[in-house]
């Protein structure tokens, strides 16, 4: 019984210390990358101009406010979405400068502009990423080596 008590509590501390690797290596790769979304878009039959224009009229004042803007991608083929976005994290200060800009242009934030976005959208994802980093920056991280 004492044996089976004894691999029982060795398997909660190996498992407790792989959980604390991961959670570092995850702070880790954090350290001089920048935190973005990568957002996949598929458009409501019909809305793909209202969309674009939507999109493009925030990232036009993203751009007048100096707020790095996202980055665009167009499906050519294979899966089925129709556009990929990857687009900074802003800070709380940056959304906030965002969202008084948008007001003050008449342009819906918040609840409001998610109600309006979706009316355009067949489905999206939203994931956040690290990066950018090539292969061997992430090889490195999680290897427990330091990073080059």
């Amino acid at each position: 019984m004492k044996r089976y008590i004894v691999l029982a509590l060795l398997t909660l501390v190996l498992s407790t210390a792989v959980t604390a690797a991961q959670t570092r290596n995850a702070a880790e790769m954090r350290k001089g990358h920048g935190e973005a979304y990568v957002s996949l878009y598929r458009v409501a039959p019909g809305k793909h101009v209202a969309f674009l224009k939507w999109m493009a009229d925030r990232d036009a004042l993203d751009k007048q406010l100096g707020i790095p803007q996202a980055q665009w991608y167009v499906h050519m083929e294979g899966d089925s979405w129709d556009y990929m976005a990857v687009a900074p994290v802003l800070s709380d200060d940056q959304q906030k400068k965002e969202d008084d800009a948008a007001k003050a242009k008449g342009m819906t934030t918040g609840p409001a502009a998610s109600i309006e976005f979706r009316t355009m959208i067949a489905s999206h994802t939203d994931t956040l990423s690290d990066g950018p980093m090539t292969a061997e920056e992430v090889y490195a991280v999680a290897s427990g080596q330091q990073q080059p």
